[in-house]
């Protein structure tokens, strides 16, 4: 699990520092645990969810840096693998967290557009980019949509993350058929739970029967070999300001972000190269060899180890840590 510092990280800290301070501390606490609860309902909404601007500020305070955190880890991951867009589309985006990543992670990036249906939210993503030293993150646009009348609109990369949990089947299936009409590649991010990895697997299977090339973090496109009641997730750590630790009613300095991610790219684009074998648990490291459990390119999942006498793989392996492909 890995826990970097990027490098608008405390860029983003610092915006979200200057939000909680304008909103009342009570209100902000009040709407926090209001957000926490009807997120942990995991149910489609009737009405959006963030309705008032107390609530947009709940929600980038409590929220955004970890999304942010897991963004940066998946589109970091694409990246390391070969995936460099010019233009990214981030689809139920809200307050940038997406943006803010992708502006991270890809050297080439040039545009960026948010799409969101909630203006509150879109009006505080602004806000947040408005200081930014990179260009592209400072130009980003905000533009209202609602999900079933988004505009004709093309991005290299669309990305679509913490989302699918507050719409029903036929809107997560509707808005997947606009992301893979918008892009190139597409990417779906979703909390490490075992309802968020269904959801994750639905995704899967649309983008495979649509005929696209799965490019993370599963190295084979057969089917899940999971167990059930198992399920594929991952983990970042980030660092908490300490806003966020008083808004959160949290004491460490740190907290671990778990999620679920897919990510394919359209039959006419190129593929990207091959992946090895993905670590999906913490590495059991013992005196002269490294236990990890992998998911494999042949489709099967399992125990794979890595003794002293490897050599330079074994050294590898002593570096790799979960959600990093098998050395």
């Amino acid at each position: 699990m890995r826990s970097p510092e990027t490098r608008y990280a405390a860029e983003l800290r610092s915006a979200l520092g200057q939000v909680v301070r304008t909103v009342p501390a009570r209100e902000l606490t009040d709407a926090t645990a209001a957000l926490v609860a009807r997120y942990r309902s995991v149910a489609p909404a009737a009405a959006p969810i963030l309705a008032s601007t107390t609530q947009v500020a709940a929600y980038a305070a409590y929220r955004m840096p970890a999304t942010h955190a897991a963004l940066v880890s998946v589109l970091g991951d694409l990246a390391s693998a070969g995936l460099s867009p010019r233009s990214m589309v981030d689809l139920g985006g809200g307050t940038g967290a997406a943006a803010w990543a992708a502006a991270e992670c890809f050297d080439r990036l040039e545009s960026i557009v948010v799409f969101d249906q909630v203006g509150e939210a879109l009006r505080l993503g602004r806000d947040l980019v408005a200081c930014v030293t990179d260009p592209v993150l400072a130009g980003a646009r905000f533009e209202r949509a609602e999900f079933r009348a988004l505009p004709q609109v093309r991005g290299e990369l669309v990305t679509i993350s913490y989302v699918l949990s507050e719409l029903g089947p036929a809107e997560q299936e509707s808005l997947l058929v606009d992301a893979m009409r918008c892009g190139d590649s597409v990417v779906v991010v979703e909390p490490g739970t075992p309802d968020g990895y269904q959801r994750i697997l639905t995704v899967r299977q649309q983008l495979l029967e649509a005929g696209w090339r799965l490019a993370g973090p599963c190295p084979h496109e057969a089917d899940c070999p999971l167990r059930q009641g198992d399920w594929c997730h991952f983990a970042t750590r980030l660092e908490r300001s300490a806003d966020h630790r008083r808004i959160k009613g949290g004491e460490l300095s740190y907290e671990d972000e778990k999620f679920s991610w897919v990510a394919a790219t359209s039959p006419s684009s190129p593929a990207l190269p091959a992946r090895s074998a993905r670590i999906l648990r913490h590495p059991l490291k013992r005196k002269g060899m490294v236990e990890f459990q992998v998911c494999r390119p042949d489709g099967t999942a399992g125990r794979e180890v890595v003794s002293k006498r490897a050599g330079l793989r074994y050294r590898a392996a002593r570096d790799a840590d979960w959600g990093d492909e098998l050395p």
